[in-house]
This record gives structure tokens, sequence and C-alpha cells, in this order.
């Protein structure tokens, strides 16, 4: 009988070492950053479908992904790759991941916000993983490695790991795995927290901040708790689009809106969502006055992403012929049973907190730009420096926390 392992995270090879030059290491790092943006996109465009607001780490989903590409060999390998959006070389990858992992590290140390990631191996007590696999994910991931029996106690092995999560992401995802998802045949969970608290770099006053209407693309209204504040942003306007930059204290890290002109061409932005376009778009920013209208929200979301990443062509993966003998040195003995992702964003006044059409472009020269977002919008929050796409998500409807 096969063993599973099952793939957690909390927004959720052989034994050689990657020795690269600073100049190596930042290139491999933009095609790592790039590769991730793709993907990000990418399932975007599957998990939007239907109604209802939208939020996920792709840099969560990303970091996971690539441990457990760590012990891929084979067509499981190139699948993942190609879905992933991973460079060719295994030995780069990692090493990107450490460069990034580093640099919000960085960011944290500087005080200015809150940016913790955190990684964990829990395989089954006694299982022999290859030394060489486990050395590795603690070298570039900083993983801690934590022996669990799944064989005689599973929920108890769900419930620390769910610990753990809600540790990290304080205390934000809670019940990550849910209660029949691990049982005996569970041989390695690794999970991923990611856990983001900042404040605005110009920061709304509560006293302006009033009850205005929220237009849906359905042409109905609802009641939302507006912000507003006058100042100067990163800007651009195209034909069907606008877009605003919001950077939080530190002005490392910021946020991204992107808001159609009309609340019925939110599909149109959708459908244009491409990660060339948004590298263009990004690129038309410039600073302007602006008054800013953004409406406080909470989202929390929950996905089961294996058919997800099946239909992205991951198939392998998740079949009895996965090929991981990366991790334990046995070929088509482990592959991956569920992989589930869990996020939570709250905006407000103060900042924010949390756990996951291509044209020609005319800044506008007038000021003040004004800049509503009081219908259906797409938002980001990015690393500046790496451009590395943190969370992603989108505001349909401020009356709603999110679907599980």
């Amino acid at each position: 009988m096969k063993a599973a392992a099952a793939l957690t995270f909390a927004f959720l090879i052989s034994g050689w070492f990657f020795s690269a030059s600073a100049d190596e290491l930042v290139t491999n790092t933009q095609e790592v950053v790039s590769g991730n943006t793709a993907f990000a996109i990418d399932l975007y465009g599957r998990v939007k479908g239907g109604e209802g607001n939208l939020f996920f780490s792709p840099y969560s989903i990303s970091t996971a992904l690539a441990m457990t590409y760590a012990g891929a060999r084979g067509e499981t390998a190139q699948q993942m790759a190609n879905v992933l959006h991973f460079p060719a070389r295994h030995e780069p990858l990692h090493a990107a991941f450490a460069a990034l992992s580093t640099e919000l590290n960085a960011i944290q140390k500087g005080g200015k916000v809150q940016i913790r990631v955190a990684n964990s191996l829990w395989p089954q007590e006694k299982y022999p993983f290859l030394p060489e696999y486990l050395g590795l994910l603690k070298k570039y991931y900083d993983t801690s490695v934590t022996p669990l029996d799944y064989v005689n106690a599973s929920d108890a092995a769900r419930k620390t790991i769910n610990d753990w999560v809600e540790q990290k992401t304080n205390r934000k995802i809670t019940d990550l795995i849910k209660p029949g998802m691990l049982n005996a045949l569970t041989r390695l969970v690794l999970a991923n927290a990611v856990y983001f608290k900042g404040k605005w770099a110009q920061q709304f006053d509560p006293k302006e901040t009033a009850e205005q209407p929220f237009h849906l693309a359905t042409g109905k209204d609802v009641e939302c708790q507006m912000m507003v504040h006058h100042g100067r942003y990163g800007y651009a306007a195209g034909h069907h689009l606008q877009m605003l930059e919001l950077p939080y204290v530190g002005r490392d890290l910021s946020m991204v809106v992107l808001l159609p002109n009309e609340p019925d061409w939110f599909g149109v932005l959708e459908d244009k969502l491409t990660a060339a376009n948004l590298a263009q778009w990004m690129n038309a920013l410039q600073e302007t006055e602006a008054v800013v209208f953004l409406p406080k929200f909470t989202l929390t979301r929950d996905f089961n992403l294996k058919q997800t990443l099946a239909a992205m062509g991951m198939t392998d993966a998740f079949s009895e012929g996965a090929d991981f003998s990366g991790m334990d040195g046995r070929t088509n003995w482990l592959y991956i049973s569920e992989v589930v992702h869990k996020a939570f964003v709250n905006v407000n006044e103060e900042g924010t907190e949390a756990a996951a059409a291509t044209g020609g472009w005319v800044v506008a020269k007038h000021s003040p730009e004004i800049f509503r977002a009081d219908h259906p919008f797409i938002f980001l929050i990015r690393d500046r420096d790496t451009g590395s796409i943190l969370f992603l998500g989108r505001v349909t409807d401020v009356t709603a926390r999110g679907l599980s």
C-alpha cells in the first residue's frame, strides 16, 4: 500500500548544495520571482470562477510546493516545474527562495512592519527520509523538523500541526487541516505560514470614515465603511482601469489596487490580468496627488488545491505513479494526498493584517486624481524591491468575509 504525503499551507533531492556569485543569485531570484508571479496569476485564473471575494498567498503556496519539488524526480518534477514556473535547474531555485526569505527577514528586522515566514516538516516517526533531503530543506528553507505518529495518533498529529500554524500566524489561521485529512498512510506534512501586519505610510483618519455605497457588479448597492485620504501615491490610469499603490511604513511593502472604471468592467479586468500586463501596468505608476476612497474589509478564504493543481498539469504528483524518490530513495512510493491553503486579511484605517488588458497607458498630470474604490477591485500585497507577490485577492462584496 502506498504512503501519502499530505501538504498543508497557512495566507500553506539529491545531496548537492548550490553556491553562486552575488550576480548569479540576483538573476536567479529575479527569474524565480517572475515565475512565482506567473504562477500566482495562473492560479488566480483557475480559482476566480464563481461569486464572492477571493484571497490567497501565492508566496506561501509556491514556497511549500518548492519544498515538495525538492524531492520530486522525472516526469513528476517536470510537471511541477511547468505548473509552478520553476526554472529548469533545481539548484538555483532553492537558493533563490532562501534569498527571498532573507529579504523578508531583513524587512522584519527593520522594525517598520511585521512580516514572518515559517516552514516546518512533520515526518512520520522513524520513517527513513533521506538526510540529504532534510538537510537541503533545513539549509534553504530553515525548516523545523518534528516527527509525529500518524499511524497510531493521526488526529493528535493534526492538532499539533494546526497549533503550530495558529501560533505562527498570530492566531489568524485556525483549523487549517480538517478532521480526516490525515491518516495512517500519511508520511509527511509540509507547512508554510506567512504573517504580515503593517501600518500605512499615510494612514486614513478614522474621523473621515463614513458609510457609503459599494456598487456590486450585479447593479445592486450595499453599504460599507469607506475610508478617505488625500495624499501623493503611485497612480496610473488607462481606458478601462485605474491603479493605485499604497505603501506601508518603511515603504518596503505595498498594497496595489486595480480598479476598473465601471463596476460591470470587473470581468474584463480579470480576463486581462496576466503576468505581462501586470508588469506593464506596474511600470506605468507615477507619483500623483490623489484623493483615495478605500473600503474597510476583512476576508477569510480556504482552498483545497489538489484538483486545481492537477487540472493545471501537475497530475503525477497526486497519483500512485508519483516519483518523490528524492525524499526517501524509493520510486512510486510517496505521493501528495492533499494541498490545502487558507488566508486572512483585514484592511482598516491604520493598515493591513494578513496571515496569504493590454493598452497604452496615459498617466494623468492634473491634480488631484480621484481614486474611489466603491465597486469590485483586485488587490495584491508585494515586496517593492523584488516584486514578489505575497498576497493576491479580489473584493466583490465588502459585506461578505469570504467563502469557505
